[in-house]
């Protein structure tokens, strides 16, 4: 499933780009006004609604409900793209669905001459008009992500692909965005794929190959007992050298999502498992806010009932232990 947020300067060809790039593949365009119009009459009154299409002071607000007008529109959105693929024609799609790993985050920019350009051929006007409408609309775009969220609309970091259209087509830009599609969704239903640095998170769905037996039998008794896993889903540096280097690392076996807790399986010698208690204390000194324990292979079927059985309650009770 992909979903293609798209932030655009003015005359950039970025709403043109948006909008042949769903019809291409297909897929639905949501665009602010459509969008809210279609979505919040439950919650916002004709005058409401009005008020939201003009003011990102608006969103602040809050509707009938007691949630605010920016909360729903991020609840929402998340809801339609959920539904699957869909392109997100700004609304802060590239804030509310960053680091998302079904999502491309774009940003389409020009040069002010041919921004220019492109609106003396659109609308007409002359260019000190199209200089002041292009300036009020650039300040349009930077005031409502910094009202709603407080950041940067310029900021790269906010951003996948850059797209300067000054020797770009439409078509060439479309093209060049269906095809990073196309490389994320291998790469990402590619087997075995593990990205185990820095705390990034492994998203293949295949079963994982694992490195020892118990591995694969803690793994098989979650299964049974119908409690979701991932494999070394995560990294955790706690050693680095003078030039911060890292020098020692964790990558726990497991991640129970349900009970948000690590698990470190051991059936080593003793000494290896000296070493991996040393690492889950450095764990929980460096990143105290997770929850990561070392189980031993005659602990896994009472350890499990426990989940099993007695949920939330007993996993922290777990947990503090």
């Amino acid at each position: 499933m992909a979903i293609i947020t798209i932030s655009r300067q003015s005359g950039s060809l970025g709403r043109e780009i948006a909008e042949q790039l769903a019809e291409n593949l297909s897929i639905p365009l949501i665009k602010r006004k459509t969008f809210i119009n279609e979505h919040f009459t439950d919650i916002a009154t004709p005058y409401e609604i009005s008020m939201l299409e003009k003011s990102p002071k608006f969103y602040l607000k809050q509707a009938t409900d007691g949630i605010t007008f920016k909360e729903h529109m991020k609840n929402r959105l998340i809801a339609e793209a959920e539904k699957g693929p869909c392109v997100i024609l700004g609304m802060a799609g590239q804030v509310i669905f960053a680091r998302h790993p079904d999502a491309i985050n774009i940003r389409v920019i020009a040069s002010e001459s041919k921004r220019y350009d492109v609106f003396l051929r659109k609308y007409g006007v002359q260019e000190t008009e199209a200089e002041n409408i292009l300036r009020q609309s650039d300040r349009r775009h930077r005031r409502f992500l910094h009202t709603l969220y407080e950041i940067d609309w310029n900021d790269p970091d906010l951003y996948d692909i850059i797209l300067n259209t000054d020797n770009m087509t439409i078509e060439h830009c479309v093209e060049l965005i269906a095809f990073n599609i196309n490389i994320k969704e291998s790469l990402r239903f590619s087997a075995n794929l593990n990205l185990n640095n820095n705390g990034i998170e492994n998203f293949s769905p295949n079963k994982p190959t694992f490195k020892h037996p118990a591995e694969e039998e803690f793994a098989n008794i979650l299964d049974m007992y119908g409690i979701a896993w991932q494999y070394e889903p995560k990294t955790f540096p706690v050693k680095w050298d003078a030039e911060g280097n890292v020098t020692m690392a964790i990558s726990p076996d497991f991640y129970l999502p349900k009970f948000d807790t690590y698990i470190e399986i051991t059936t080593m010698d003793q000494k290896y498992v000296t070493t991996k208690n040393k690492k889950v204390k450095l764990v929980r000194k460096l990143y105290p806010n997770i929850n990561i324990n070392i189980v031993y292979k005659k602990d896994f079927y009472s350890l499990l009932e426990r989940f099993g059985l007695n949920g939330k309650e007993e996993i922290n009770e777990f947990n503090r232990g």
